[in-house]
C-alpha cells in the first residue's frame, strides 16, 4: 500500500461529528440605499448619474461606436450586438440594464440574459448601467439571497471601472476592463 493509500484510508476511517452551520446573523446598514449606494460607486471611482446627466455627458462625448442592450436608450445606440467578441475590440461604449446593486459596496448584479456577450462590460472603454433605484439591496448577504434561485448559466458582481495598483501604489483604472462607469438612475 503506497503512502498515499494509507493517508487516504486513515482519512476515511475517522468518524466525525456531524456539525451544524453557524447562523448568519443579520447585517444591514443604516442609512438611505441609494445615498449609500451612491457613496459605494464613487468610491470605486464609478459615477452615479440621472437620466438627464447622463444624455448631457452622452451627447458631449460623440462617441460613434456604441452597443446599447437596454430598452431605455436604444436609440443610442450604433452598432449591432456582434455574434464574435473580438469584434468589440474598438467599442467605446456599452449600456446595460443592471437586475439590482447592492448598497454596502456598490456591486450591480448583471445576468447573462441581459449581456448579449459575456464580454460585453469588459471588452467597452465605457460602460453604462441603468439602475432602478427600487432595486437596491442592503447587503451582500441580501444579494446571494436574490441570486440563489437563479437559473443563469451565468452572472456577475460588477463595482467599478477596472482598477489596479502596483507595488509603488499607483493606480491604474481600465487595466483589464472599461475605463470607466457610469450607473444611471431611471
Amino acid at each position: 500500500m503506497s503512502s498515499r493509500e494509507k493517508i487516504l484510508n486513515t482519512i476515511r476511517s475517522l468518524t466525525l461529528e456531524p456539525k451544524a452551520l453557524p447562523d448568519i446573523p443579520n447585517l444591514r446598514g443604516s442609512g438611505d440605499l441609494v445615498e449609500r449606494f451612491t457613496q459605494s460607486i464613487y468610491g470605486n471611482k464609478g459615477e452615479v448619474l440621472s437620466k438627464s446627466e447622463f444624455e448631457k455627458w452622452f451627447l458631449s462625448s460623440g462617441f460613434s461606436k456604441v452597443i446599447s442592450l437596454s430598452s431605455q436608450f436604444s436609440k443610442l445606440a450604433t452598432l449591432p450586438l456582434p455574434e464574435d467578441p473580438h469584434a468589440l475590440d474598438t467599442l467605446e461604449v456599452a449600456i446595460l440594464d443592471g437586475q439590482f446593486g447592492v448598497a454596502e459596496n456598490g456591486a450591480i448584479w448583471l445576468e447573462d440574459s441581459h449581456l448579449g456577450l459575456r464580454a460585453l462590460p469588459f471588452a467597452t472603454e465605457h460602460l453604462v448601467i441603468i439602475l432602478d433605484p427600487d432595486s437596491l439591496e442592503d447587503t451582500m448577504h441580501q444579494g446571494y439571497e436574490k441570486i440563489a434561485g437563479a437559473h443563469s448559466g451565468f452572472g456577475l458582481f460588477l463595482a467599478g471601472p477596472s482598477k489596479t495598483a502596483d507595488i509603488e501604489q499607483s493606480l491604474v483604472i481600465g487595466a483589464q476592463g472599461a475605463k470607466s462607469l457610469r450607473v444611471v438612475w431611471v
